[in-house]
């Protein structure tokens, strides 16, 4: 087993490091040549930019029963389809039970935002800590039922 991270501006990547080495599960690191990344646990892989080249670079690297952690629900079923293990930056575990409403959540929202006259939308909410921690539990939590 591995854990592969969409490392593009993931804000977990040292939690993942830190429970990765408690467990001795190697970690690859995918990040495009506009984040690049540095670790001394961890394999870094850094894909050449481009519209979703680290998202299918990280998808043709894991198999089955890897685990894979991201915020894009495109990657998380795609993970799903290879028999992985998809966690989100938040701590939601994606399943095969819940990963058809995110995507059409995403199409929806793509939808409305397409046809909204606001030229600027709000990002997302400044991470905390108890997203941190949250995050932590999930993960060690998912490790623990693979392994």
């Amino acid at each position: 087993m591995k854990i592969y991270v969409d490392g593009d501006a993931c804000p977990v990547v040292k939690i993942v490091e830190r429970v990765a080495k408690e467990y001795s599960i190697p970690v690859v690191i995918l990040c495009d040549t506009n984040h690049i990344l540095k670790s001394d646990y961890s394999e870094i892989c850094i894909i050449g930019a481009g519209a979703d080249a680290v998202d299918l670079a990280l998808i043709n690297k894991c198999n089955s029963g890897d685990i894979v952690v991201t915020q894009d629900y495109g990657v998380a079923a795609l993970a799903l389809g290879k028999k992985a293990f998809a966690i989100h930056q938040n701590g939601k575990i994606y399943t095969d039970d819940n990963i058809d409403g995110l995507l059409m959540d995403r199409h929806f929202a793509k939808k409305s935002r397409l046809s909204s006259s606001k030229s600027h939308l709000k990002g997302p909410k400044k991470r905390t800590k108890d997203d941190d921690i949250r995050f932590e539990k999930a993960f060690k939590e998912l490790i623990l039922s693979v392994i």
